[in-house]
C-alpha cells in the first residue's frame, strides 16, 4: 500500500533556527518541467528570472495539513507572510503585479533550506496592507500574505547556494535579480 510508513525519527539536535532570509518570485509557468525525487526538486528545465526580496524581522512560512477522512482527501495549505519596509511607487507597482499574478515562490530559511511554494498551482497574494504608520516608530511599508494549496508539502530545492537558490538545477537557465533599495 502506498500509505505505509518508511522510517522513524529521533529527537533532533538543537541546531536549527527560525526565520526567512529571502524569497524569490518567479512568474507562474516559467519553471519548465520539474523533476522530483521524493520531496526534493532535483532539476528544472525552464528559462526564467527569479526576483529576490531580502527579508529581516517578522516573516514566516507555514504549511497546514488538511485531511478529511469523510472525503478521502488531503491537501497542504502553504502560507507566506512577509513585511517589506518603506513605501515607494516602484514597490506599489510590483505589489500590484504580485496581486494580479500567481507566482511560484522559493522560500529560503536561515538553515540553508529552500522550499518551492506554489509548485503546481502558483501562489496567490491573498491579503495584506499598505501602511504609512501613525507614530514615528510605526511600520511604513507593506505586509503581504501569500497562500497556495498543493497536493504535497513544499518540496526542497536540491543543492541551493547562498548566491543562487536554483544553483542545483542543471537544466534551468536562471537569472537571479537582486532587489534594489526603496
Amino acid at each position: 500500500m502506498a500509505c505505509d510508513l518508511t522510517r522513524g525519527r529521533k529527537e533532533a539536535c538543537l541546531d536549527a533556527v527560525g526565520g526567512i532570509k529571502a524569497v524569490y518570485f518567479t512568474d507562474y509557468g516559467d519553471l519548465g518541467t520539474i523533476s522530483k525525487t521524493d520531496e526534493q526538486i532535483t532539476d528544472l528545465t525552464g528559462t526564467f528570472t527569479a526576483f529576490k526580496y531580502e527579508l529581516k524581522g517578522t516573516n514566516s512560512f507555514e504549511q497546514t495539513i488538511n485531511s478529511s477522512r469523510e472525503n478521502g482527501t488531503t491537501f497542504f495549505e502553504q502560507t507566506l507572510s512577509i513585511t517589506l519596509k518603506k513605501l515607494s511607487k516602484e514597490d506599489h507597482k510590483e505589489v500590484k503585479l504580485l496581486a494580479y499574478g500567481r507566482p511560484h515562490i522559493a522560500v529560503e530559511d536561515y538553515n540553508g533550506n529552500v522550499f518551492l511554494m506554489g509548485e503546481e498551482q502558483g501562489a496567490d497574494l491573498s491579503g495584506g496592507t499598505i501602511a504609512t504608520g501613525t507614530a514615528l516608530g510605526d511600520l511604513n511599508g507593506y505586509t503581504l500574505t501569500f497562500t497556495a494549496q498543493e497536493t504535497s508539502p513544499a518540496a526542497f530545492l536540491d543543492s541551493p547556494t547562498t548566491a543562487d537558490p536554483y544553483d542545483g538545477m542543471a537544466s534551468a537557465t536562471v537569472t537571479v535579480t537582486e532587489g534594489t533599495n526603496a
